[in-house]
């Protein structure tokens, strides 16, 4: 299985939130699944820090690095084919990043691990 994580669902694995579901948690930890994150969720969630909505352990950079590891996470480069994919997509959300994550999803055949359910209305395969 290969799956892209949205940011809170990347967030939250890192931070062991318990508002992630233990099945998604031991899904981005087993084996056998292959994890992407996107450039799109260090950047979104960067920005977050910069202006002081999210606090994190330690520089963005480095909280991201960690992590990318320890879930043997391939890091998901944006590429104007995500960018192209964009007017494609319906007007259901309004986020940037959550669209790319969208866009990304279906252009790279990857299911979206999610709790978002203005996302689940996008014609992406999703789980959670």
């Amino acid at each position: 299985m290969r799956v892209l994580l949205d940011s809170h669902a990347f967030l939250w694995a890192a931070t062991a939130d318990d508002r992630l579901p233990p099945a998604v948690t031991d899904l981005i930890e087993e084996g056998g699944t292959r994890v992407f994150i996107s450039v799109a969720t260090t950047w979104e969630l960067t920005l977050k820090v910069m202006t002081g909505k999210l606090r994190l352990p330690a520089p963005p950079h480095e909280h991201f690095a960690e992590h990318i590891e320890r879930f043997r996470a391939d890091l998901l480069p944006i590429h104007q084919r995500h960018v192209s994919a964009l007017p494609e997509l319906p007007a259901i959300h309004a986020d940037p990043f959550d669209r790319m994550l969208v866009a990304q999803a279906l252009v790279e055949g990857l299911d979206l691990v999610t709790g978002d359910e203005r996302i689940r209305r996008y014609p992406v395969r999703t789980l959670w």
